[in-house]
């Protein structure tokens, strides 16, 4: 388990539901980050389209990453979970090539039958490294 101070916690992205998971963890020069969905940092699913909820994912993964003395260059590795693939990956790719800086990180994209907050159709993950 890690320590305490090995764990990310910041009010600019939803919190941990239930307490069950930290929003980061680092080890070494890692950072992993929780899956995050398309929540403000009050809890509240963004409405509009699985564009607009990936923005807000990328912006919550943005605020963990600074919390935890990284930003999105130093992403090396997304994690993508879309509960419609055929229908939402070109838009999710949209979203991706306008707010991720180059070079951008290795990824993977799958389609998952269900993601667990509250009927959300996407999910991303990071892995960050820093020097």
């Amino acid at each position: 388990m890690p320590k305490e101070d090995q764990c990310t916690l910041t009010n600019d992205a939803p919190a941990p539901l239930a307490g069950i998971y930290s929003q980061a963890v680092r080890a070494g020069n890692f950072v992993y980050t929780s899956g995050s969905v398309g929540m403000t940092p009050e809890g509240k699913m963004v409405a509009g389209t699985v564009g607009d909820r990936t923005r807000q994912v990328i912006n919550n993964l943005e605020a963990v990453l600074k919390a935890s003395g990284m930003d999105l260059t130093h992403v090396v590795k997304a994690n993508i979970y879309l509960s419609d693939l055929s229908r939402d990956f070109n838009a999710v790719n949209d979203v991706w090539k306008e707010m991720m800086p180059n070079p951008k990180p290795a990824r993977t994209c799958v389609g998952v039958a269900e993601l667990p907050a509250g009927g959300t159709d996407v999910e991303i993950e990071f892995v960050a490294y820093k020097d």
